[in-house]
């Protein structure tokens, strides 16, 4: 397989993947593009490259800048703006958790959490399933967070980062 073949598999693979993290195609293609490029990409480029529209890589690159997946880069003595991918594995996957959690899970946990507080008798047995029932997933929602933060900070952490770095 030549190089631009495997690139063009690896940013359709990619692509298809971002959508289990929680991001549409088009986003997660631009990044991958992004990610194999060894230069600094302008909006026309990756245009070009993925043969999508303006509005879409324009919208798509500034959910990805959000994201802190891609950096805008300034060349000097250029006027458009070029794109660059973290590529650090360990760091993107940082930033998936870090916003997968702040988008999804502790949404739902502040919901939980007001759900806890209903009206009613709380000595009734469906109200004290429900109360169990939603105590239940949130301390488990709870759980979750703390092991994700770990995960994010593992580089500060010497033993987890040591845990991280084997399995590197």
């Amino acid at each position: 397989m030549k190089l631009p073949e495997a690139k063009t598999q690896f940013i359709n693979n990619w692509g298809a993947m971002g959508t289990q993290w929680g991001i549409n195609r088009t986003m997660a293609q631009i990044h991958a593009l992004l990610l194999v490029s060894n230069t600094a990409l302008t909006q026309d480029d990756i245009m070009e490259q993925l043969n999508i529209s303006r509005g879409n890589v324009n919208m798509n690159t500034r959910d990805l800048v959000d994201w802190g997946l891609i950096n805008r880069v300034i060349i000097q003595g250029e006027r458009k703006e070029h794109f660059t991918a973290e590529k650090d594995i360990w760091k993107v996957a940082a930033h998936i958790i870090r916003e997968r959690k702040k988008r999804e899970l502790d949404p739902m946990i502040k919901l939980l959490a007001q759900l806890e507080n209903i009206d009613g008798d709380k000595k009734e047995k469906e109200t004290r399933q429900f109360l169990e029932m939603i105590g239940t997933i949130k301390k488990l929602g709870q759980k979750a967070g703390k092991l994700l933060d770990v995960l994010v900070k593992a580089e500060e952490n010497k033993f987890t980062s040591a845990v991280m770095k084997a399995l590197k």
